[in-house]
Order: C-alpha cells, then structure tokens, then sequence
C-alpha cells in the first residue's frame, strides 16, 4: 500500500468537497475544482477528511493509489491557498506587462509577445521583470509558467531569458579567440 495514499486528505471547514463515484468537486475561497480520477481507486468521505483507497491489489491500482490522494490534496490546497510560479526576465529590453488580462512581453524579437490566460490564471508583473502566474489548479498554474519561459528560454553565455525564480543557469565559457 502507498505510503502517501495511506494519508488522509484533511479538509478545512471553508471547503465543500461533493464525491460522484470517482469524481471529485471541490469548492473553496479561490474557485471550484473537478477532477475524475483514475479507474483503481476510490474515494470516501470520513468526518472532515477524504480518504483514498486502492480497489484491488494490482500494482498499477497501488501506483494509482498515492496519485490519487496526491490529486485530491493539490485541489484542496489550491481552493484554500492558491498556487502561484514567479519567473524573472533577464537581458536588455527584456520587459512584461499586463493589459487587462494579457501577458505582454518584450523579450528580443522584433514584435511585443501576447499570451491570453486561460480561465483560473491571472499574471501580475512587478518591476517590469518578475512575472507572477497564479491560480487555484497546481498542474495549469505549472503549464502556463512553462510557457511563458518558453518564449525565451535563458541561453547559456550570457544568461540571457526568462528563467524561474531561484533557477541557476549553467554558464558556459566563450569562443576563446584567436591568439
């Protein structure tokens, strides 16, 4: 058995949980989150928890087991707390900026880069160069910071990009030039 499924799920008195078979509503202070979860496992409501628990000994239902109640924990906290993934721009006219709810950067190409949120997500830019994506779901919050660094990833000699708050970026020595 998991050592991580084996844990229930705690649930704070703001929090309205609704189960539907193997599908988990979760309503809080920062929105409403539905997930299904996997065929192998299933979910109960005891007193202020939810428990996880594998529905057969298969290895694939004991795997199942520790992400399920790892799914349900992360929608739980996202309702109650939030998530949110800073990233930092560095180089010469490397910018960002909110309009309404658009992402603009300026990151070296000749045109200024939009990206439109999805529903749940929200940027905030401080300094024209610390981007904040936040939201109530961990794995859409981990996606939309993952591409706002796509746009342009740090490069290894000059270090050059957007990178993740507290992300080292290996450097690497230039061409030594002719002697």
């Amino acid at each position: 058995m998991s050592r991580i499924g084996k844990q229930p799920v705690p649930i704070p008195a703001n929090v309205q949980v609704q189960l539907e078979g193997r599908t988990v509503q979760v309503k809080g202070p920062n929105g409403e989150l539905r997930r299904t979860l996997p065929e192998g496992v299933a979910v109960a409501r005891h007193e202020q928890a939810l428990v996880v628990t594998p529905t057969g000994a298969s290895r694939t239902n004991r795997m199942r087991h520790g992400l399920s109640r790892t799914l349900v924990a992360n929608m739980v906290e996202g309702v109650t707390r939030g998530y949110s993934k800073t990233l930092e721009m560095v180089g010469v006219g490397y910018r960002a900026q909110v309009k309404g709810k658009t992402l603009v950067l300026s990151a070296g190409y000749s045109h200024p880069v939009e990206l439109v949120p999805p529903q749940g997500i929200t940027y905030k830019v401080e300094n024209n160069t610390r981007i904040t994506v936040n939201g109530a779901e961990k794995e859409v919050v981990g996606n939309e910071a993952a591409k706002v660094r796509a746009v342009s990833p740090p490069e290894p000699y000059k270090g050059k990009g957007i990178k993740y708050a507290g992300e080292i970026i290996l450097r690497k020595a230039g061409k030594a030039g002719k002697k």
